[in-house]
């Protein structure tokens, strides 16, 4: 964890004390379980499994880089307060141990990526498991069987909402695989912000030309040299695109189709990577987000 992330956390655990007695919308009154999720994600996850026999609070805003993110005084109430507490995993959220230690968190916690394969890359493991939608129905049946546990009454309600859930995510993985199908073995070549979408590419068949910053890692430091690299990669490879992604800033993305020659995918039509979209935009449930990036690319690359 990052220096200031450590004081941080240790500032907000003062603040914990004091706050205990408010009860956050994940302590929601009543039957529901009080579940706390840490990314867009798995909240959405959440929701659609537990529909309204959970309150869900949600930690990470849409839009909001989850790998750089600074807990706040809210965050660790609720985190308190709440029964099942659910993360992505595989590292994304790296400042999540220190703060449900300050909240002092004695409920159940839930690792969405249980049994997920991995990607490896440069010695890291790569934790963007979610745009591959078998990855996320591993992960949204790892929610269904600690919301289970933790309500044992509403267990049948919570397996006939996995069914449903699970049998969309098989609709949108047929639907996706058919548009990528269409597009030309030459032209299946992605350029993106940073190396967030190994496991669409890996699972619609894509080809990874490289990332504007070259690491899982948004933070990851962008030299004159990677510029360098990624514009000759494109070069060499003829991609036609680079995109850019919601969550980080289209400038470098700009700069670099500029420099390549090729058009930037960005403003409304750039990718979601880390975060699901703001309510009402084109990314705003998991479903519409992994449709809007297939449409995306379709377009982008087909023409």
């Amino acid at each position: 964890m990052k220096l200031r992330s450590v004081v941080a956390v240790a500032t907000l655990m003062s603040l914990v004390s004091g706050a205990a007695a408010c009860q956050s919308s994940a302590a929601d009154p009543g039957t529901r379980l009080a579940v706390v999720a840490t990314t867009t994600q798995v909240a959405d996850f959440a929701r659609n499994i537990g529909g309204d026999r959970v309150a869900v609070t949600q930690i990470l805003k849409p839009n909001i880089d989850p790998h750089d993110y600074e807990p706040t005084p809210a965050d660790l109430t609720a985190i308190g307060a709440a029964t099942v507490l659910v993360k992505s995993g595989v590292g994304v959220e790296h400042w999540l141990d220190a703060t449900v230690t300050a909240a002092g968190f004695k409920g159940t916690l839930v690792d969405a990526s249980t049994g997920v394969t991995i990607r490896q890359g440069d010695g890291e493991e790569d934790p963007h498991i979610w745009h591959d939608p078998r990855n996320a129905k591993r992960m949204v049946r790892n929610i269904e069987r600690a919301f289970a546990a933790a309500a044992p009454a509403d267990a049948a309600t919570f397996a006939q909402r996995l069914a449903d859930y699970s049998a969309k995510l098989d609709a949108l993985d047929a639907d996706i695989a058919a548009k990528i199908g269409k597009l030309p073995a030459g032209n299946r070549k992605l350029v993106t912000n940073h190396d967030a979408f190994g496991y669409y590419i890996d699972r619609y068949q894509l080809e990874f030309v490289g990332s504007i910053i070259p690491s899982f890692d948004t933070s990851a430091e962008l030299s004159a040299r990677d510029v360098d690299d990624i514009v000759a990669k494109i070069r060499q490879t003829g991609a036609k695109a680079v995109f850019s992604e919601s969550s980080l800033p289209p400038k470098t993305a700009e700069a670099i189709a500029r420099q390549a020659g090729v058009k930037v995918v960005a403003g409304e039509d750039a990718l979601y990577g880390d975060t699901l979209g703001p309510e009402g935009s084109a990314g705003d449930t998991y479903l519409k987000m992994m449709e809007h990036n297939t449409d995306t690319i379709v377009r982008a690359l087909g023409a």
